[in-house]
């Protein structure tokens, strides 16, 4: 280990953290992160986002893995590895300032023969015409003079214990051959599953806002399909089960479609598409579609409460669900609270059970006083299913189905016998 350049992963989140407890089972590895709080939680030897187990994090932590809110620390670092949020403003425009930060935090600390290497999904470019120019003004320093750039996108699927970090092939790049090697080499060391060294840094940053533009507009079509088919009186999932029969039939579903990556990345091509005057008319039609999801949950839950009778403002309704994806603690861009608002907004009181979510982190970032346990009684007008956490299929809802509760299976995971409509 002592012959193995030091890494210094720079965020501690989703994408970070695993790899940081990863490369710290062979190397020594510094762990960056701005939050006081989340190093303090870190410490203790638990990741409350459920990415690490409990004994690999304690395996590691202040042995091969030191964490740290200070820069001087990832000083002694000769390979930085960048794993910020890339989000998206309110007007769905990239925005690279957790990056650009970042950058100027490499910056300061940028010595002669350091590796930077990129993590966040951006669009084709941005590491070399925005975070290069950052590294480059920060430490008074040249691309492939003094130091050198990589990019290889993570594949982190949040809550997925299957395909983790270790089984999912990983893309790598770089500013030259000879560092394209060396960033290659360092991620086989890791990665059970393979590498792939793409030909260039573009490539790769292609390669990786493609995958989920991809999966965005394929669930696009989906809900497109589940839309038409309930206005025709056709169950959407039988229809699914039925096409799916055929060897070459893409097995999506549909649903809600936001969190940090699928949500988001779509926008940061079409950005990139619009700046060199083309007009991307099919990633963002998909987008429109898939954004209009929970209103349109929203408006068939009050078509289905009216058709059978039952008071819609002032009744209550409960929603099954606010991650924005099943047996996750992830709260960020869930799509669930586009069905929260648009319900409110018919003056209906909702109540909101997840046992995934950290009730604290649902009223601070969404104003939701969230319930803790499943209610007894049935004195809602519906119930909701908007996420498939594995606890919801336990539930049995059958007291309230024979009360006239309305009940709609966005998931469609519940005996289609037991709901009124669904997804």
């Amino acid at each position: 280990m002592q012959h193995k350049k030091t890494i210094a992963v720079i965020g501690l989140g989703y994408v970070g953290l695993p790899l940081a407890v990863e490369f710290a089972k062979t190397r020594n590895v510094i762990g960056f992160e701005i939050r006081q709080s989340r190093v303090d939680e870190l410490l203790l030897g638990h990741d409350p986002t459920l990415e690490v187990e409990d004994e690999d994090l304690q395996a590691v932590v202040g042995k091969t893995l030191q964490l740290t809110t200070k820069i001087e620390d990832i000083r002694e670092a000769q390979i930085y590895i960048i794993a910020v949020p890339t989000p998206t403003d309110k007007h769905n425009r990239p925005d690279l300032t957790p990056l650009v930060k970042a950058s100027e935090t490499v910056g300061k600390v940028l010595k002669d023969g350091d590796i930077v290497i990129y993590e966040s999904t951006v669009y084709p470019g941005a590491t070399e015409d925005d975070c290069v120019p950052v590294l480059e003004r920060i430490s008074g320093k040249k691309m492939n003079q003094h130091f050198f750039v990589g990019y290889s996108p993570e594949r982190i699927n949040p809550g997925d214990k299957v395909h983790t970090l270790t089984t999912i092939k990983k893309v790598t790049s770089g500013s030259t051959p000879e560092s394209g090697k060396e960033i290659d080499d360092l991620y086989k060391e890791i990665i059970t599953a393979g590498t792939h060294l793409a030909t260039s840094i573009k490539v790769a940053e292609a390669a990786k806002v493609i995958e989920n533009s991809q999966r965005d507009i394929n669930i696009a079509f989906v809900n497109e399909l589940s839309k038409i088919f309930n206005l025709m009186g056709i169950d959407t999932l039988e229809v699914l089960e039925a096409a799916g029969t055929k060897w070459n039939f893409l097995p999506f579903r549909p649903g809600l479609v936001g969190g940090h990556c699928i949500g988001v990345d779509p926008f940061y091509l079409a950005q990139k598409a619009q700046e060199v005057g083309y007009h991307p008319e099919i990633i963002l039609a998909g987008r429109r579609m898939n954004d209009s999801m929970g209103a349109y949950v929203a408006g068939e839950v009050v078509k289905l409460m009216l058709k059978n009778g039952l008071p819609v403002k002032g009744n209550k309704i409960l929603m099954l669900g606010i991650t924005f994806k099943e047996n996750c603690p992830d709260i960020r861009n869930t799509r669930a609270i586009d069905i929260y608002h648009e319900l409110r907004s018919y003056g209906v009181e909702v109540d909101v059970y997840d046992p995934w979510a950290n009730q604290q982190e649902v009223l601070d970032v969404y104003g939701i006083n969230s319930i803790t346990t499943f209610p007894e009684g049935n004195s809602y007008g519906a119930i909701v299913l908007a996420v498939a956490h594995n606890e919801f299929r336990q539930i049995d809802l059958a007291a309230h189905k024979n009360s006239g509760t309305i009940i709609f299976d966005v998931k469609g995971i519940l005996d289609k016998g037991l709901v009124d409509q669904r997804l």
